[in-house]
């Protein structure tokens, strides 16, 4: 008789959605946020069943929104056998296990959600380093809750000794686990250093923008590389970068990277720093905007505020308006944003229109940071000529009797350098 085994499937968690209106905050804006809480929900696999949005002046201290709120979320909670409630904002500590009393269900906020989709997609060590650091910061704070079971089961006189003492063991574990993955992230920042350095030669260009854009289909469009892509938010996290060749004689690297966030958990902006520099040292910037989306605007706005906080500010931009083909009244629409951005580029990755324009656009800005030079040589000074190699790269090479001719080009930054060769050249001509 053959041995039968049950199999089971992974039942998806129920969950409410719980959103705070704000009088700063039109209602459409919230319901927007809450939409993209919702679809953070079901790309963590959670089934949601309803939303909740209570208008106040500010968060409640206790519950963040009024009691009776909480009490309306309860009977739903009760009727529809829900396991999870989730915020869209923040939850202080306290916040939480109040909720969680009330509603005796399993409570999180926006930044625990985020944390556990960047979990799920982790897929080398670089990335579970960052994101176990991210969690376990979040964590530190709120480690008191992991400790309600105690109070539950027997309470009272006799627990509060061992409870706080297991606490105070749990909390210098987590520090010394922090301090463990932050000297591992050191490590791999100074490899990933030497090998930009490596490179440094090249001109790079990075992707970035708010999640679902379409970077990686972009990249995948462009260098014709296997990467990732996938419908679902954050479904990149390990930064990716390929080889581009923009003509026969120049070529750029392209890397991908995270996609940003309204609200992303500071913890999680902190430990992605190592993988983000791949975005601070680059040349320049591919901003990708899904113009489609109702909201872009404000996306365009929020990768702006995150990479003034990374210190990027100031690093050369390029919009690149992705999924153009969505728009409605696309013809008329177009041309209104044409107006409005006339530097940016319009262009659908997925059905490859508008590429050979951004190809020809980065090919624009990379040769705009480059000077051609002539300079002649004399024949008994030839083996200097060998001084300009490592600085710039010689289009045109000629003879005459004396003289050897040849036509450079090199990167403007390396212009001292070579006036410099160039003066050390004329100092050591003949009479």
């Amino acid at each position: 008789m053959e041995d039968k085994f049950l199999s089971f499937e992974k039942v998806p968690e129920r969950c409410v959605l719980i959103g705070l209106s704000r009088p700063s905050e039109s209602r459409w804006e919230v319901e927007d946020h809450l939409s993209e809480l919702n679809a953070l929900a079901r790309t963590s696999g959670a089934e949601v069943l309803e939303t909740f949005i209570q208008e106040r002046a500010k968060p409640d201290s206790a519950y963040f929104i009024g009691k009776g709120k909480i009490e309306e979320i309860k009977y739903y909670i009760e009727d529809h056998e829900a396991d999870l409630a989730i915020f869209d904002d923040e939850l202080s500590p306290a916040q939480a296990r109040n909720i969680e009393k009330v509603l005796n269900v399993k409570v999180i906020d926006r930044s625990a959600l985020i944390l556990d989709i960047f979990a799920d997609h982790a897929q080398t060590n670089e990335a579970r380093v960052q994101v176990e650091l991210a969690q376990l910061n979040y964590l530190l704070p709120r480690l008191t809750r992991a400790w309600q079971h105690l109070s539950r089961q027997v309470g009272g006189i006799g627990t509060k000794g061992p409870g706080e003492t297991q606490l105070e063991t749990d909390r210098r574990l987590v520090r010394r686990r922090i301090s463990h993955l932050k000297q591992n992230l050191d490590k791999i920042d100074r490899q990933k250093k030497t090998q930009r350095n490596n490179r440094t030669s090249i001109f790079s260009a990075a992707l970035i923008g708010y999640t679902n854009a379409g970077k990686s289909t972009i990249l995948k469009a462009l260098t014709g590389s296997e990467v990732l892509i996938e419908d679902k938010l954050f479904a990149t996290l390990d930064t990716t970068v390929r080889r581009f060749e923009l003509n026969s004689k120049s070529q750029i690297l392209l890397s991908d990277t995270v996609g940003f966030i309204r609200k992303l958990p500071h913890h999680l902006v902190a430990s992605f720093r190592t993988t983000l520099t791949e975005t601070l040292e680059s040349d320049l910037l591919l901003h990708v905007v899904d113009v489609s989306h109702a909201r872009f605007k404000d996306h365009v706005d929020v990768v702006v505020q995150l990479l003034d906080e990374l210190g990027a500010a100031d690093k050369p931009r390029l919009l690149v308006f992705n999924k153009a083909d969505r728009l409605e009244n696309q013809s008329s629409k177009l041309n209104q944003l044409k107006d409005q951005y006339p530097e940016a580029v319009f262009i659908s990755a997925s059905r490859h229109i508008g590429l050979k324009r951004l190809q020809a656009k980065l090919l624009e800005i990379l040769e705009s940071g480059f000077e051609t030079r002539d300079v002649r040589i004399n024949f008994l000074d030839g083996g200097a000529e060998h001084l300009l190699y490592p600085l710039a790269t010689v289009l045109e090479r000629t003879i005459d009797d004396n003289h050897i001719h040849i036509k450079i080009k090199y990167d403007k930054e390396k212009k001292t350098q070579i006036q410099a060769v160039i003066d050390r050249l004329k100092s050591r001509q003949p009479n």
